[in-house]
């Protein structure tokens, strides 16, 4: 047993926004020392909603507080040569460096692998890019939309009458963090066993090729057939998909084999021998899905999601309920787990956050601290590097940090 899963390891985070944020908050969550560097205006993802209350305020950011728990925070002006060498000295001391800024400015600031590697030869750095650190697009900018559209499966997302849709939130942008995270540890674990750092170079456009949200199953089935795939028409299967019931929707899949079961399950056994629906070219029909849902209905209706999923599943049907936010924090298999935390925060006061990913039996994992106020621990990681007050005094004067 040891005392948390990345004890001792140093990491360098100069990332913002929402990938970088999200591979470092990965490594912080599991006991490493995340030292974030903001610059002195902070991470813009401090302007970024939801609020709490729904008043902006650069400690109240919600995508913030998520993003950065277990880290510290320090500022720094990179563009001050006073600051660029505090960072240097960071990097020394540091077994990963993290970034994503645009392709190039890592070595127009003087921090570029060669530099870093003359520093630290063990060290790693992770570099999170649109596009990546090459390649004819590796200057072109993106956003979450761009990259779901291009790399992702857009194309075949929404309605078939209608325009491609994308999945809600910042979705490729956590993905790619959550990949740049799996290849630091990959890459940590070479330069542990051989002394020697590497770049890595996370592409989130290429994160979206291999996303295994439908993505990557097209394009197998795309090189073994030479099929191109388009938005589905939005269809209407008898006994499938999501249905209404007491107090919400529920999803029950009881097509093909399992009608039978939906069948005996809705007290209404004499339907599975019903030419009408064991046909397998009316399953599809709309009308005959409808003549279905006039037995269904009724009885969803006098059940809710929780009592119609339970159902379904001693029916052994593939079910589960379409929940809300406040159903989420409700649920009784969260809190059975302990999958919530409390964290209290300066600002915000004490809430509730989403757990860690995964479970780790021979680890003790550290308690889960909010996200650092804005520089709060410039000092302390100054006087590490044995700055003395005075010394960071002059730092703070001259627009270092």
């Amino acid at each position: 047993m040891f005392d948390n899963a990345l004890e001792g390891v140093r990491v360098l985070d100069l990332t913002h926004h929402v990938a970088g944020p999200q591979c470092t908050k990965l490594l912080a969550d599991y006991g490493a020392d995340v030292i974030k560097v903001e610059r002195p205006s902070g991470d813009p993802a401090r302007s970024m909603g939801p609020f709490q209350n729904d008043v902006p305020h650069p400690e109240k950011s919600g995508l913030f507080l998520h993003l950065n728990t277990n880290k510290r925070s320090m500022t720094v002006n990179l563009k001050h040569a006073n600051g660029l060498g505090i960072v240097k000295e960071l990097a020394r001391e540091s077994d990963i460096v993290i970034e994503n800024f645009r392709p190039g400015h890592m070595d127009a600031l003087g921090l570029g692998y060669d530099v870093l590697e003359k520093i630290n030869p063990a060290v790693v750095l992770t570099s999170i890019s649109n596009f990546g650190q090459t390649g004819p697009y590796r200057d072109m900018k993106s956003s979450d939309i761009v990259a779901y559209a291009m790399g992702g499966p857009m194309n075949i997302t929404g309605h078939a009458d209608y325009e491609p849709l994308k999945l809600a939130g910042n979705i490729v942008a956590t993905h790619a963090g959550s990949v740049a995270a799996y290849a630091t540890m990959v890459a940590l674990w070479e330069a542990e066993d051989t002394g020697e750092g590497q770049h890595v170079d996370t592409s989130i456009y290429e994160t979206q090729a291999g996303f295994r949200d439908r993505r990557v199953i097209y394009l197998t089935a795309h090189a073994y057939t030479g099929e191109s795939y388009s938005r589905p028409d939005p269809g209407y299967r008898v006994a499938s998909g999501t249905k209404p019931c007491a107090d919400g929707f529920v999803n029950i899949m009881g097509f093909g084999p399992r009608f039978k079961n939906i069948a005996e399950m809705i007290g209404h056994p004499e339907l599975a021998d019903d030419p009408k629906f064991t046909d397998p070219s009316g399953r599809s029909d709309p009308e005959v899905a409808m003549a279905f849902d006039e037995f269904y209905f009724p009885w969803l209706m006098e059940r809710t999601k929780l009592e119609a999923v339970k159902d379904a599943q001693d029916h052994q049907l593939l079910a589960g309920p379409i929940n809300t936010v406040e159903d989420i924090f409700g649920d009784p298999h969260f809190e059975h787990r302990d999958f919530w935390d409390s964290i209290d925060h300066p600002e915000t006061g004490e809430l509730k956050y989403t757990g860690r990913p995964f479970k780790m039996s021979g680890a003790e994992l550290p308690p889960r601290n909010a996200a650092p106020l804005l520089g709060q621990h410039t000092v302390e990681v100054l006087e590490s590097l044995g700055r003395s007050k005075q010394d960071i005094s002059l730092l703070r004067e001259s627009g270092a940090i």
